[in-house]
């Protein structure tokens, strides 16, 4: 196995004041999915078109040092109609088959709590355009009596679709317009759902008998081709019409299987025929075929409103309703009335008493009552009434009013309901009416008035009530946060007066109300009584994970909270070093009542006092543990991600150099880093090279290089990083390196990515952005904004004001590039834009045998007010660079600008893009990289060295 030889030169430390070489998040939306198109909807708006159903794609290039986090939100589109709060914490946002409703404003948002953070957007339009719906009506008025009839008919064609639809209206194969035909309108309706179009026939001609298509288009947008909807309409189109086989409202008895056809009478073209239920579906095995629906051994939970719908897209749809009622009777239930009129509250001689039945039934009108006293039919008289719905009571309930009760009314009365000649079973509820007939009482038995369980175990709620009849009890809550019983009920009754709940959670701790129902027993104010619930449960703490880091030799104090627990008090803490039981810390007096904390403190980090730190608390129910990681260890370097230029390629060999940067996360938190142990490792290999670089004092904001040398052409390495104190090896940090023979630079570093000033031109090429550039500016020349239309966005330009005179140059010279291949791409977008605009040119100079400038391209004069892309192709012989050349014209109006060039290893694009068409950044099917910028002064001395 081939084991890569590295030379690994000396550190190179680069000393910041300060934390100079922290920069704030910087972030750049751009596409990389099936995007129809990107466009500029105004100067600050991006907009992203997609059609329904292809994948979107959203990259976030960030910069900024620490590496910045990546968090994507999104607003609502026109398609939703709230904000969505799914973040998605990636670079990438990728959205399979993306629907309507994803549609909308995204938010790419980079922190790296350096500044405030940075916040782009992009607007997503997606495309769609559904099937179109045609649908005709028609109005009949009578004029001069019965002689003559004028019918109009509508056509009218929806359909929904982004962006809106454009509609195309033929008669045959001819395209209709409003002013072609007097007999012909075409015109949008108000307030319509979706986009429509109708079209009115007035007063039918022969000629209009004839097929109507509804041709919706969205011009192709996307991809999405026209679609087209056709109907025929003759002498006979008309709208449907039904009728039924029964009656609407259709009786059964339980077990009958029912039978019900809905009756085509009109209809042209033919109609369609649908059954529903409502509400839910139709009933298992149910069947519907055409217009028969049929419902073998009907239950009582079939009954409802089942619906027959008719449409042929002419009219209204017909519909007919069939209520089917299944006779059924449940919940017999009395109530004991004492005399109203004397607020009496107990039953008592000489006073006035009412007893009331009731069942739910179906149908509820048909039920009839019968009475019987003590076994006979109770006979009417004028103390003794039966009533039927009283408005006090539930609808059809009979009362038996017993008028100045005497002693010879005492005795058991039943009450019999029943559907009379219908195989449905009577339902009896039985009263017994005496001196011992009282109304209830309720109370909480002695030592339950107060229920103390654990968190998962059952508990049981418990009333006693008293008095005969003996009525359920229904159970609420009285919190008000929360209403609801832990079965989901806001009521729950128990014939037995004891509420029982299965794992108790903590959230069901609190005052519960017990009352006595008013059915099954007296109607009177209900009796009620509370229990108070308390669900114990462990504690919770924080920190639950805590990673500590000191320097030798100095304190450290450990604390572990109690957060919530039930009770809320900490019982007993135990801490453990690495598994090992401490002896406890001195208990403070002032919070040996009720201690919400514990505490440990470590006199002085060692070695030997390095490790894990474990304190278990208790509250009685349960435990729970605080870990702390304690050491003097360093914390990881954290990689420098927008290191300029940071590949280099050597001129006589295939091998590459790389430029790593970090910063010390932390350094003044332990003891100073003495030295570095760099593992370099190429990728699918296992033998690494290893190196200790030494280092003085490491500050905060201090920015290290390392020059990686001789990797090898297009390998790429793992490289591990680990600080080193006088505890020893700290957290490793890794990346992995790539080679990469191209990058595209888009200027937004003030190194403007190795770039360099000629300094054999006349002038120079100057960097800005919308909010940098001159507002005094001359109009009409130079673009508003870079390619990405944002404000923030950078681009480099010639200013031809004065002092500059016709034909002065300025040129721009990119870094040394290594010629790895036969051919390369040159890729930019450039602006030309102005009354005097003179050349740009593009050059190519060869290093091979000297210093040696080609001319590779060239353009000039006006260009317009638009951003253009050029791919120049060239074959360079040996190592090369590109230069930028503005040409000043013949006057002031003359500036030109350059933006985001791209050099890549093959052939250009045989298929140009289309010079007049706002176009996006190159390369965004990609992850952009980090823009190489000039290298600092002590790097340019090493790569002279090289050479």
């Amino acid at each position: 196995m081939e084991v890569t030889c590295l030379l690994l030169l000396a550190l190179i430390p680069v000393h910041c004041r300060g934390q100079g070489v922290y920069a704030p998040a910087q972030a750049q939306i751009v596409h990389a999915g099936q995007a129809c198109v990107v466009k500029e909807d105004n100067i600050s708006e991006r907009v992203y078109t997609i059609r329904e159903g292809d994948t979107l794609v959203l990259q976030c290039l960030i910069t900024g040092h620490p590496r910045p986090q990546v968090r994507w939100t999104k607003t609502a589109g026109s398609a939703s109609d709230k904000f969505q709060e799914t973040s998605v914490f990636n670079e990438t946002l990728r959205i399979e088959r993306i629907a309507r409703t994803q549609g909308g404003r995204y938010y790419c948002k980079a922190e790296n709590g350096v500044g405030v953070p940075a916040i782009k957007s992009i607007r997503v339009d997606v495309q769609y355009l559904d099937e179109p719906v045609l649908t005709v009506h028609q109005t009949v008025s009578d004029v001069r009596g019965n002689f003559y009839q004028e019918k109009t008919v509508f056509l009218r064609c929806t359909v929904n679709s982004n962006p809106p639809a454009r509609f195309i209206w033929k008669r045959g194969s001819d395209t209709l317009s409003h002013s072609q035909d007097n007999g012909v309108d075409i015109y949008e309706p108000l307030y319509t759902q979706g986009e429509t179009k109708v079209l009115k026939l007035k007063n039918l001609r022969p000629q209009d008998y004839a097929s109507y298509t509804c041709q919706v288009s969205v011009r192709n947008v996307c991809g999405i081709p026209d679609k087209a909807i056709t109907f025929r309409l003759t002498n006979t189109t008309a709208p449907p019409a039904l009728k039924l086989s029964v009656n609407e409202t259709l009786v059964v008895n339980p077990g009958e299987n029912v039978t019900v056809q809905c009756l085509l009478t009109g209809g042209d073209p033919p109609p369609q025929l649908q059954w529903s239920h409502g509400p839910g579906p139709l009933p298992l095995g149910a069947l519907a075929q055409g217009g028969t629906l049929s419902i073998p051994s009907v239950h009582a939970r079939d009954s409802g409103y089942y619906n027959c719908t008719a449409t042929n897209n002419v009219g209204n749809p017909a519909k007919k309703t069939v209520n089917l009622l299944v006779r059924s009777m449940k919940n017999a239930t009395f109530q004991i009335t004492p005399d109203v009129i004397k607020e009496s509250e107990n039953i008592q001689l000489g006073q006035d008493l009412k007893l009331s039945c009731h069942v739910d039934a179906v149908p509820q009108e048909k039920v009839t009552y019968q009475w019987f006293k003590n076994g006979k039919p109770a006979r009417m008289s004028k103390r003794l009434l039966v009533t039927r719905n009283d408005p006090e009571l539930p609808a059809v309930t009979s009362s038996l009013e017993l008028i100045d009760l005497h002693f010879s009314d005492y005795g058991t009365y039943l009450c019999v309901a029943s559907f009379p000649g219908a195989p449905v079973p009577d339902l009896s509820i039985e009263v017994n009416i005496s001196s011992e007939t009282v109304p209830p009482t309720i109370s909480v038995p002695k030592g339950r008035a107060v229920v103390t369980v654990r968190e998962g175990s059952p508990a049981e709620l418990q009333c006693e009530v008293r008095g005969k009849p003996r009525p359920p009890v229904l159970w609420s809550r009285v919190d008000k946060e929360a209403a609801l019983l832990p079965s989901g009920l806001p009521l729950e009754e128990t014939p037995d007066g004891k509420l029982r709940l299965e794992r108790v959670s903590r959230d069901m701790s609190g005052t519960y109300r017990c009352q006595t129902a008013r059915y099954n027993g007296f109607n009177v104010r209900p009796r009620e009584a509370q229990v108070q619930l308390n669900v114990q449960f462990p504690p919770e703490v924080e920190p639950s994970s805590q990673d500590v880091r000191q320097a030798l030799g100095r304190p450290v104090l450990l604390r572990c909270s109690l957060l919530h627990g039930s009770p809320q008090r900490i019982a007993s803490a135990v801490w453990r070093f690495k598994g090992q039981l401490l002896a406890p810390p001195p208990v403070v007096p002032a919070a040996a009542e009720a201690p919400d904390h514990a505490e440990l403190r470590l006199d002085a980090v060692t070695r030997d006092s390095s490790g894990s730190y474990e304190c278990s608390v208790s509250n009685d129910v349960g435990s729970a543990a605080c870990l702390f990681q304690v050491s003097a260890k360093a914390y990881s370097p954290e990689f420098y991600f927008d290191t300029p230029n940071p590949t280099r390629s050597h001129k006589l060999s295939k091998n590459y150099s790389y430029v790593l940067q970090w910063t010390q996360r932390e350094p003044d938190a332990v003891d100073p880093v003495l030295n570095y142990r760099l593992s370099v490792r190429q990728l699918n290999q296992h033998n690494a090279l290893v190196k200790a670089i030494p280092v003085r004092r490491v500050e905060k904001g201090q920015l290290l290089e390392y020059i990686l040398t001789d990797l090898r052409m297009p390998h790429s390495y793992e490289v591990r990083l680990t600080p080193y104190t006088t505890f020893g090896a700290g957290d490793m940090a890794s990346r992995i390196v790539h080679y990469m023979e191209h990058n595209t630079c888009h200027f937004e570093d003030e190194k403007i990515c190795g770039y360099t000033q000629d300094l054999t031109d006349n002038f120079d090429w100057t960097r800005q952005n919308a909010l940098t550039q001159n507002p005094k500016r001359s109009p009409n020349t130079g673009p508003p904004t870079d390619i990405s239309g944002t404000p923030e966005g950078y681009y480099m330009f010639i200013e031809t004001s004065r002092p500059r005179e016709l034909g002065d140059r300025a040129r721009l010279v990119s870094p040394l590039y290594n010629a790895s291949a036969k051919f390369y791409c040159v890729s930019f977008f450039y602006h030309m834009y102005g009354k005097h605009i003179g050349s740009l040119n593009l050059l190519v100079r060869s290093r091979n045998k000297g210093a040696l400038d080609t001319h590779a391209w060239s353009l000039s004069g006006n260009k317009g007010n638009v951003w253009q892309q050029a791919h120049v192709p060239i074959n360079p012989s040996g190592p090369f660079q590109i230069i930028f050349e503005g040409v000043r014209g013949s006057g002031y109006l003359g500036d030109i600008a350059i933006d985001d060039v791209t050099l890549k290893k093959g052939e250009c694009p045989r298929k140009q893009m289309d010079p007049n068409k706002v176009v996006v950044m190159p390369g965004s099917g990609a992850s952009r990289q980090p823009c190489p910028q000039l290298w600092g002064p002590v790097a340019i001395f090493l790569m002279a060295l090289q050479r």
